[in-house]
């Protein structure tokens, strides 16, 4: 059925001709929410809103856009009107264990909203063709860094910048979709790009086009972890990092850089003595992650720990970024594990 048959029908109040003129494209809304406002839980709010608000104003849709651009201008004005509103959820650290930790080297770059993005969420736009106004790969507009340095942009910015260089929409679309003028949007995706740039180059994720994702060598290092976390080995861990490694772990806005520091971190806090892992590699924003599960010591069951996200290089882990167990859930992974006999 042709879309302008379901938009007649949709806007007579047929609710299933809605849900099938806008399915098409609500996860790619999704992770564009996420991409503003670097958070899963969010984004799904922010989404639910949008839908709401084009169901209701379907009537205004006056198809001097495309219906694809009219919902990215409605999701985009949304997202900005909560974080205008600064009504997302409080995000609290998950408390650390009782031992003594390194002395941070710096405060972290990840807001404390900061969440990871399940891969398989991504896989229906991974093989989307980036249009010729885009600057950003598809797999580098989701990665942890892109998304951490999004963040540290004004809201305005972060829409701009979102709209011409990962999505390819022009300054006259933008500037339409912004109420704005193509002038300001110009002038703020100079100062947006400016940010971006410092940011990715700082962090080491420019320079070179993106990573493939899921390589022989990603693969091995992942491997590798995995083993070195399982087995309690500490030393195997180190020797994985590059000399600069960053951790972090959002909300907690503390970084630890360097080798050093990172064993550590590694010493206090995750291979204590008495404590046993099981891990599922996963995958979050383009990056292998490994999903971590603790052994309860009265029962013997394995229960969520947390969640790592690394990048690497073909030889080593550049960062680590960790999460609490309460993300998840929404990687499909269980709340606990069963113990071993």
């Amino acid at each position: 059925m042709e879309n302008s048959d379901l938009i007649a029908r949709a806007g007579a109040g047929d609710h299933e001709a809605f849900r099938a003129l806008v399915e098409v494209h609500t996860h790619e809304l999704q992770v564009h929410c996420y991409r503003i406002l670097g958070s899963l839980q969010d984004a799904e709010d922010a989404l639910q809103e949008t839908l709401v608000s084009a169901w209701r104003n379907l009537g205004d849709f006056g198809r001097r856009s495309s219906l694809r651009t009219w919902l990215y201008q409605i999701a985009t004005n949304r997202c900005l009107s909560m974080l205008r509103a600064d009504s997302r959820r409080p995000r609290s650290a998950d408390p650390l264990p009782d031992v003594t930790l390194p002395q941070p080297t710096g405060v972290s770059d990840a807001p404390p909203w900061l969440e990871p993005y399940p891969d398989v969420l991504l896989d229906s736009l991974v093989d989307q063709a980036p249009g010729p106004e885009t600057r950003y790969e598809t797999t580098e507009a989701i990665s942890l860094a892109f998304i951490t340095a999004l963040q540290l942009l004004p809201p305005r910015q972060r829409a701009v910048l979102v709209l011409r260089d990962v999505l390819g929409y022009h300054a006259a679309e933008v500037a339409t979709m912004l109420d704005s003028t193509q002038e300001s949007v110009q002038s703020a995706l100079k100062r947006a790009r400016a940010t971006v740039d410092s940011h990715l180059a700082d962090s080491g994720a420019t320079g070179a086009p993106p990573r493939q994702p899921d390589t022989t060598a990603e693969r091995h290092l992942v491997a590798q972890l995995t083993d070195a976390l399982e087995r309690a080995d500490l030393p195997a861990l180190v020797g994985l990092l590059a000399d600069d490694v960053r951790l972090s772990m959002p909300p907690a806005m503390m970084e630890f850089r360097g080798i050093d520091v990172a064993r550590q971190f590694f010493a206090a806090v995750t291979l204590r003595p008495g404590q046993s892992y099981r891990v599922i590699p996963t995958r979050a924003n383009g990056h292998p992650a490994l999903a971590t599960y603790v052994a309860d010591p009265h029962t013997g069951t394995f229960r969520a720990y947390g969640l790592l996200v690394v990048t690497t290089t073909d030889t080593h882990i550049t960062s680590v970024t960790g999460f609490g167990a309460s993300v998840l859930p929404r990687f499909g992974l269980p709340r606990t594990l069963p113990g071993t006999d």
